[in-house]
């Protein structure tokens, strides 16, 4: 069993069935993730466009395209043919760009919306009260090619778990309320994405059902072309 192998299997058997793994394997070449993939890991995380449509195009078509990381509306037309789940909704715009490029392809495309949950000023995300008047809208009540089914958030970069713990519920809350407020009877709302290699163990006890974890499987990342 390679390395890769090895890793996930550890992390896949530390948590409950219900909670799947996003593999990020965003800045790794294609050989690792094809690795990833013959040891039976089908979800993929990507934070850039244009990787996205490369790896997509030259990777098994069973694979679920993640999109993780800060997304731009001018590079949504990219993803909009591959990517199987949007992680970071974080504004009005973007969901409507998201939608229209969903609609150019014929598909509905499952999103996330973003809550900034974290105690550094530079991560983004949606507040709650920006949350309820993006999902008041006439403009998102009247789009038809995406489909948000939960949330996501990342907690504060710190060896404080107990703060981490606490972000982590303040994220759960805001899914509970929007699930009552919007979602209720919705079954397709029910994801809960947080959780990454450092904190996934909280997240997962927090209710998390997606965890984000890269460095743990692939090993350190090189940005030098990033």
């Amino acid at each position: 069993m390679s390395q890769i192998a090895e890793k996930i299997q550890s992390i896949k058997g530390q948590i409950p069935e219900q909670v799947r793994l996003v593999a990020v394997s965003k800045t790794m070449p294609i050989s690792m993730i094809q690795e990833a993939y013959d040891a039976g890991q089908r979800i993929f995380g990507e934070n850039k466009a244009l990787e996205i449509k490369e790896k997509a195009e030259n990777l098994p078509s069973n694979i679920h395209w993640h999109f993780i990381g800060h997304l731009q509306s001018n590079k949504v037309k990219y993803i909009a043919p591959y990517v199987k789940l949007i992680h970071s909704i974080d504004s009005l715009k973007l969901l409507e760009e998201v939608n229209k490029e969903a609609k150019k392809n014929d598909r509905i495309i499952s999103c996330l919306l973003q809550f900034h949950i974290a105690s550094e000023e530079t991560k983004y995300g949606l507040n709650p009260q920006e949350a309820y008047e993006l999902l008041k809208s006439e403009t998102y009540q009247q789009m038809k090619n995406i489909k948000i089914i939960g949330v996501m958030g990342m907690a504060s970069n710190t060896f404080n778990t107990e703060l981490v713990r606490q972000e982590f519920k303040y994220l759960r809350t805001i899914f509970q309320n929007l699930q009552f407020d919007f979602f209720i009877g919705d079954i397709f709302f029910r994801e809960l994405s947080m959780g990454m290699s450092g904190d996934y163990q909280i997240a997962v006890q927090e209710g998390s059902t997606l965890i984000r974890i890269g460095s743990s499987i692939f090993g350190t990342r090189n940005y030098k072309n990033n």
